[in-house]
């Protein structure tokens, strides 16, 4: 159920026409004007049973504007059966605040699934238009950039809005799965937030303080907790913090996502120790520096559950304070995969060099899912070619994204090279279903040959337009529009019609990097 906060209740003066609809496939109700031992009955004489029998047929928006028919119908809107699940995205905006703190109040102490994304739709746009200017040169001077208001007071209703979630499900024990995304990095160009906004914002640390025992209390309080997934919440997760969960718990947990590039310096939020307590765990999301090769032998042995699912973040951020040597060999890849036979592994990797991706990518990890999102430096044809190699028996979604600003233009993977690295990675990796390029040259020609190679079994192929490019023969030919005959040879090779992707703000894939990987992270986890 997805619940859509700023949408108010409609008064109406009697019962909606879905309620109608769902009262008589019910079997529940009178008919207009039956009475009962010589009495009217109306909506509201119904038994609460019945209303919230009614209410279970209804999908969340009809439930809330039927609510609005009665008192009586009103007291049954939050009976918790019907509403086991809260899927609530919330702009970081002050309205939000009532309306949220309102449905925490009715739902927190007995939700059974919790997932709560703070969308970032209303930020300000590409930083804040000329203070974003400013803050870029003045980081590129080594200041700090200068503190915008308008920042400052998203991030204090961003706080707010936290604690407002994690004080209502404190004392829950029935919470089974809970799911936190914070897209707050945009608030900040180069990286993370720095102290120095959280200093403005709070100044004595008191407010990340309560947030951080908050979510602690709630660990320490589950009882039924199964899933737990933390996404770029802004230090709410401390080193600390899984130290919390009893150890029924923790050997019962099935998913575990945490998922934190703004911790301070080299600090790890849960080490191969704490992971031993995580014997049942089917599915694990951590930063890729954070991942060891001692984390993988204690995955790999044989007192723990298989393990299916595996979303590794490769940050430049994380790199740039912590070190790869830790980092799991091709060992420790073939022990994990001996003992988890069905693992497949999503790696997200954010302006990495495409030397330390040559290092991170051992032959013997099961890649299934791979996103590079460049803004610094771009990915070499070397990589392309070393992941269309070792993982052609894996792999399934290739996402190839760059925002370099470069005025010779967009980097050509094939230069130098006999193929171009993209149609090998088509021709060998026959289970590719998703491949998704922007900021690379993909010449008309070789977009073709891809399109006949993969055919119908690639189910999403998305370019935008302004990465495609035609040689000096297809411009030559007068007899051929080159962009009419690109778009029916694709959507022949396809069998289905295409066309590129022509605005790159509808693909959210670009537009918003962080919250794409963390959703299909969680769909991810969840196919299993």
């Amino acid at each position: 159920m997805l619940l859509f906060l700023s949408q108010e209740p409609e008064a109406r003066p009697g019962p909606p026409p879905p309620v109608a609809a769902a009262a008589a496939a019910a079997g529940l109700g009178p008919a207009p004007g039956m009475s009962v031992c010589g009495e009217a009955v109306g909506a509201g004489s119904l038994p609460s049973e019945l209303v919230v029998h009614i209410f279970s047929f209804l999908a969340g928006p009809d439930r809330l504007r039927a609510s609005a028919a009665c008192s009586h119908w009103r007291e049954c809107l939050f009976y918790p059966a019907l509403w086991p699940r809260l899927r609530l995205s919330l702009r970081v905006s002050p309205a939000e605040r009532p309306r949220l703190e309102f449905l925490m109040r009715k739902c927190g102490w007995f939700v059974r699934e919790l997932r709560v994304q703070f969308a970032a739709d209303n930020y300000p746009s590409g930083g804040g238009g000329a203070a974003a200017g400013e803050g870029a040169a003045a980081a590129s001077d080594g200041e700090a950039p200068p503190l915008c208001p308008r920042w400052l007071d998203l991030l204090r209703t961003y706080l707010e809005l936290v604690l407002c979630v994690l004080s209502s499900v404190r004392n829950n024990r029935n919470l089974q799965k809970l799911s936190l995304f914070g897209d707050i990095s945009i608030l900040q160009q180069h990286g993370s937030i720095s102290n120095t906004y959280l200093g403005k914002v709070d100044p004595d640390g008191k407010k990340i303080k309560q947030i951080q025992q908050l979510f602690e209390e709630i660990l320490g309080n589950s009882r039924q907790l199964k899933w737990l997934s933390c996404g770029f919440m802004l230090q709410i997760v401390t080193p600390t913090s899984l130290s919390s969960l009893s150890n029924p718990i923790a050997n019962t947990m099935e998913h575990l996502s945490l998922l934190d590039n703004h911790i301070p310096g080299n600090t790890t939020l849960i080490t191969a120790v704490e992971l031993e307590r995580f014997v049942n765990l089917r599915s694990l999301a951590l930063d890729f520096c954070d991942f060891t090769a001692e984390m993988a032998r204690v995955l790999a042995d044989s007192n723990h559950v298989p393990l299916h699912r595996l979303s590794l973040l490769v940050h430049s951020v994380s790199i740039m304070h912590k070190s790869l040597d830790s980092m799991p060999e091709d060992e420790n890849w073939k022990a994990l995969t001996r003992n988890s036979t069905n693992l497949r592994v999503y790696i997200m990797a954010f302006d990495v060099k495409s030397d330390d991706m040559l290092r991170i990518l051992k032959p013997s990890i099961p890649l299934e899912r791979i996103h590079f999102d460049s803004y610094i430096t771009c990915v070499s044809g070397a990589v392309v070619d070393l992941i269309s190699r070792q993982y052609d028996k894996f792999l399934t979604h290739f996402i190839l994204m760059n925002d370099v600003i470069d005025m010779s233009g967009f980097p050509d993977l094939s230069d130098n090279r006999n193929e171009d690295p993209l149609v090998l990675l088509a021709w060998r990796c026959t289970r590719l279903s998703l491949l998704a390029v922007h900021g690379y040259t993909v010449w008309a020609h070789n977009l073709i040959a891809i399109a006949r190679l993969r055919g119908s079994d690639l189910k999403v192929l998305e370019v935008t337009e302004e990465s495609i490019d035609f040689d000096q023969g297809e411009l030559a030919d007068q007899d051929v529009d080159p962009v009419h005959n690109l778009i029916e040879q694709v959507s022949l090779g396809l069998g289905r019609p295409w066309h590129a992707v022509m605005d790159i703000e509808l693909l959210s894939v670009f537009t918003e990097p962080t919250r794409h990987f963390y959703r299909e992270m969680q769909s991810f986890s969840e196919g299993i």
